[in-house]
């Protein structure tokens, strides 16, 4: 498994029902989360390894883990073209 990115510190963010909301504070770019995309941050934000947010993750959503592990690349990319986390 490939390890995690960081988040930039200028990056604030808050859950709003079911999506997540990231502010870039520098930028004033405003990024939402569908509801899969805002539990992988909770659990990102949280700290946890990749390994441990794929384990949650596959336990809660309906995917199968090859999937999982796609769409979780695809997001890091996305973030990290977003100035939201570095390293991806």
């Amino acid at each position: 498994m490939s390890s995690l990115p960081q988040r930039n510190p200028d990056v604030l963010f808050r859950r709003l029902d079911d999506e997540m909301v990231l502010v870039h504070m520098k930028t004033n770019e405003i990024y939402a989360l569908n509801p899969t995309g805002a539990r992988f941050w909770e659990l990102f934000a949280e700290g946890l390894p990749r390994e441990r947010i794929e384990e949650r993750l596959l336990a809660e959503f309906e995917v199968e883990h090859a999937q999982l592990t796609a769409e979780i690349d695809a997001l890091l990319a996305d973030l990290e073209r977003h100035d939201l986390v570095a390293g991806a």
